[in-house]
């Protein structure tokens, strides 16, 4: 037997959803939005500072879209609360919704 290609078998049917549309869902349906939020932060940091902040960073976490670091360099520390407001911007903007609304060094 062979296998024939038929595009009308190939389309979506009507009430299913994409993958992501069902891991959204799944993510909110368990409040995980959050947890989910701080992972992704932490993983893609060193991609969204560059590796020079990224090595001098000692802690980093988010709770109620605030984002916490430790850093290990005054110089730097100080360098990121005059930028702290372009920072959050290209945070949000590199994922693309409001996943920071304040950072908080410490």
């Amino acid at each position: 037997m062979i296998y024939r290609f038929k595009k009308e078998n190939a389309a979506r049917k009507p009430g299913t959803v994409s993958v992501g549309e069902a891991i959204g869902k799944m993510l909110e349906m368990y409040r995980l939005n959050a947890k989910f939020d701080e992972t992704s932060v932490k993983v893609h940091w060193e991609k969204l500072v560059g590796p020079e902040i990224a090595s001098r960073t000692s802690a980093i976490y988010v709770k109620e879209k605030v984002l916490f670091l430790q850093l290990t360099s005054a110089p730097l520390t100080q360098e990121l609360v005059l930028a702290k407001k372009k920072l959050i911007e290209s945070l949000n903007r590199a994922f693309g919704y409001e996943i920071i609304t304040d950072i908080v060094f410490i």
